[in-house]
């Protein structure tokens, strides 16, 4: 009997120290993927694409606030061609499924557009992040809903 219990104690805390190790993880990747999306903020922040192009994948798909869908290309073109006077994310949140993480968050903007008009912008975003063979995570996927008042 004594033999039985003791395997089940063991079972028990290799259960335990697995769950704790995933929590952990997942920890460790909210993290990760928070400071990626804060990359991306500096990147329009400081006007420069060259810090967000590395964080897209090359199939990378956006579908931006006015339902337009971009690869990684035009949206770097986009990115480049608008200019950001203020830029500020808020109420960003990670939620991690194994090798995909899901960001959402706000984004508040002001600056001029590609077409050179004013922009005043308030959107929701989500962004999806995969964990790519490299190990190293990249966003996938983004889409743009502007917040009406």
């Amino acid at each position: 009997m004594k033999r039985i219990w003791i395997s089940c104690l063991i079972g028990l805390l290799s259960l335990g120290s697995a769950a704790w190790s995933k929590a952990q993880t997942t920890g460790g990747t909210e993290k990760a993927v928070t400071a990626l999306e804060q990359q991306w903020l500096q990147s329009q922040k400081t006007n420069n694409p060259d810090l967000v192009a590395p964080l897209l994948a090359d199939k990378f798909v956006n579908t931006g606030n006015d339902g337009k869908v971009t690869d990684k290309a035009e949206t770097l073109a986009t990115a480049k061609a608008t200019k950001y006077d203020s830029a500020e994310y808020d109420d960003v949140k990670v939620a991690v499924f194994g090798d995909t993480a899901i960001a959402t968050g706000g984004f508040t903007a002001k600056g001029t557009d590609p077409s050179g008009k004013p922009l005043d912008t308030r959107e929701r975003f989500t962004d999806t992040w995969v964990k790519m063979p490299s190990g190293k995570w990249q966003c996938v996927a983004s889409h743009g809903s502007t917040i009406k008042i």
